[in-house]
């Protein structure tokens, strides 16, 4: 049976449509959403049943962590884990995600860092990392509220297909797979978020996409 296909204001979405969306997400189900690049797969990450969904819906095991959208700075750090001070023994934030999270967020940006005990290493894919982004995108932002708690953001397309702009593009390629997509309209996007990893003081792209490697640069001077 085809998703059920529902009108979203990207800009200013309708309450009832996300709280609609997010009764799926509570109960399991993954749902295609519009967001600031593409269109991504939504889902509840502290549920392994769901994230297996992911996998199934995608047609193959993801060999890299599964992005994970917060709309909020405290929401991200509690899902990387903590750095000792080296003399006082506080637990302090990274300082290098602290500054590209400030010039970048909401926005096109990835973080992968080391994740916190509460990320499932399900959702790290076994590497132990975290792939953090909060978009630029009304639908993500209060779908997170009305969910209350971070959600899942990896692209909606099958494997090796190109990642998709539009909804209807999304029930093209997973529309019998999935119960639920939201049809924002075209975002309009050609790139992808830029993907950006910490590891102490040393940092490296992983993927450059909507924001170029000169700005990164620019921002860690």
């Amino acid at each position: 049976m085809p998703a059920e296909l529902l009108r979203v204001d990207a800009q200013s979405p309708q309450a009832e449509v996300l709280r609609y969306a997010a009764h799926f997400l509570t109960r399991g189900h993954v749902v295609a959403i519009p967001t600031d690049t593409f269109y991504g797969l939504a889902a509840d990450p502290f549920n392994l049943a769901a994230v297996d969904e992911i996998y199934r819906v995608k047609g193959r095991p993801e060999t890299r962590a599964l992005p994970i959208l917060v709309n909020c700075l405290e929401q991200a750090l509690m899902l990387v884990r903590d750095r000792e001070g080296e003399l006082t023994g506080v637990k302090t934030p990274p300082e290098k995600f602290l500054r590209l999270a400030e010039v970048f967020w909401p926005g096109g940006l990835t973080l992968v860092m080391d994740a916190s005990n509460r990320v499932p290493l399900k959702v790290t894919a076994n590497t132990g990392k975290v792939e953090l982004r909060w978009p630029k995108s009304a639908v993500v932002d209060q779908l997170i509220d009305e969910f209350e708690g971070p959600i899942t953001g990896t692209s909606a397309n099958v494997s090796g297909f190109p990642s998709c702009s539009g909804a209807d593009q999304v029930m093209k390629q997973l529309g019998n797979r999935l119960p639920l997509v939201l049809d924002g309209g075209d975002t309009g996007a050609s790139l992808p978020s830029t993907i950006v990893e910490l590891r102490g003081e040393e940092w490296k792209v992983l993927r450059e996409g909507a924001i170029p490697v000169a700005e990164i640069e620019k921002a860690l001077q």
